[in-house]
């Protein structure tokens, strides 16, 4: 329900369509069968997460834009793009659980595989829509020029992938960081009305592990305004 949250809350700061519908649907899975709820969550947020990206590609520049959203081993340069602010974010938020004291291997909705960090996997979905914003802006002045091709091989098959050049990589990464760095309002734990976004994501990892742990009786994920 968090990533569907942020995600509307990207779509609104946008003016792009706002699927209410499924974020509903979230709301009233009432499952006790543990196995089958993670089914119904995973589809869900799949029919949300192909409606969110139709949407926000629209405002990418039209000769950038895919036809759908592709994660690991990606094609073209914008899926690659996205690809690799998520990676930044997965390690601020790798980061974040280990300082809590939390497993990042044991999660809930992605199964627990040799070499997955599934808590990590699931953390990260909280704060996406502020990669996707970053992404946004980053990419307006973009064009095809400023993307290189590389031949890869994979699963013994080669192909081209397109990359943003090494500058515009550097680039991305310090204004990312940079992004991450700067104050929302979001009360802090102890005191205050805003604090940067990479401290909220430390500050959650803490509370969820209070929780885990049974240190306090719930925890609701603080969503921040992109």
């Amino acid at each position: 329900v968090g990533k569907i949250e942020g995600q509307n809350l990207l779509l609104n700061k946008y003016g792009l369509e706002v699927n209410q519908f499924l974020g509903r649907m979230v709301d009233a899975v009432r499952e006790s069968d543990l196995k089958r709820l993670r089914s119904w969550l995973l589809q869900l947020e799949g029919k949300h997460g192909d409606h969110y990206f139709r949407q926000i590609f629209q405002l990418f520049p039209q000769k950038l834009r895919p036809t759908n959203r592709v994660g690991l081993r990606a094609y073209d340069g914008l899926n690659n793009t996205f690809n690799l602010a998520y990676a930044l974010l997965f390690w601020k938020c790798y980061r974040a659980l280990v300082k809590a004291h939390l497993e990042p291997y044991l999660g809930f909705l992605h199964s627990v595989r040799f070499g997955r960090p599934s808590l990590v996997c699931e953390f990260v979905e909280l704060y996406r829509h502020l990669a996707d914003d970053f992404v946004i802006q980053f990419c307006q002045g973009l064009k095809p020029k400023d993307f290189i091709a590389k031949t890869e091989t994979f699963n013994n098959k080669k192909g081209k992938r397109i990359y943003l050049n090494r500058s515009l990589t550097n680039d991305l990464t310090n204004k990312l960081h940079d992004y991450f760095r700067r104050e929302v309002r979001v009360p802090r734990i102890k005191r205050g009305e805003k604090q940067e976004l990479e401290t909220l994501i430390n500050e959650e990892a803490m509370l969820l592990g209070r929780y885990l742990r049974n240190e306090r009786e719930s925890w609701i994920p603080r969503i921040a305004i992109p």
